[in-house]
């Protein structure tokens, strides 16, 4: 099986999405930009076949996802659930984080990332 990796036919997606960051997503990509963490290169709104990925750093082969409140709602978890099936299958591990401890305590959240890599 192939994968896409950042395929063209969702570079719209992507550049419309990083025009519309969260505020935790700014916060978490201004820790994690220019290799500031860990010497790792990360990359904002990447995308392997048709899902996009918050973050991703392919030298490890990880992947970042931020929720909002709209991930708790039941058909949102259910697509989650099988998109996060879908990428793992190709040997990237998901973490998922939410919204809220980004923006209420960041340096907790990557002490979390930096065990989780």
């Amino acid at each position: 099986m192939t994968i896409h990796y950042n395929h063209k036919s969702e570079k719209t997606n992507r550049r419309r999405l990083r025009r519309k960051s969260t505020e935790a997503e700014k916060l978490l990509w201004d820790k994690l930009r220019n290799r500031k963490f860990l010497g790792l290169k990360f990359r904002r709104q990447y995308s392997i076949s048709q899902f996009v990925l918050d973050f991703y750093c392919p030298e490890k082969r990880f992947a970042i996802e931020l929720d909002g409140d709209i991930h708790n709602r039941k058909g949102v978890k259910n697509h989650d659930e099988n998109r996060d099936g879908f990428i793992k299958d190709f040997n990237i591990k998901i973490i998922r984080i939410k919204n809220e401890m980004v923006l209420d305590d960041i340096d907790s959240v990557l002490e979390f990332i930096k065990g989780e890599i």
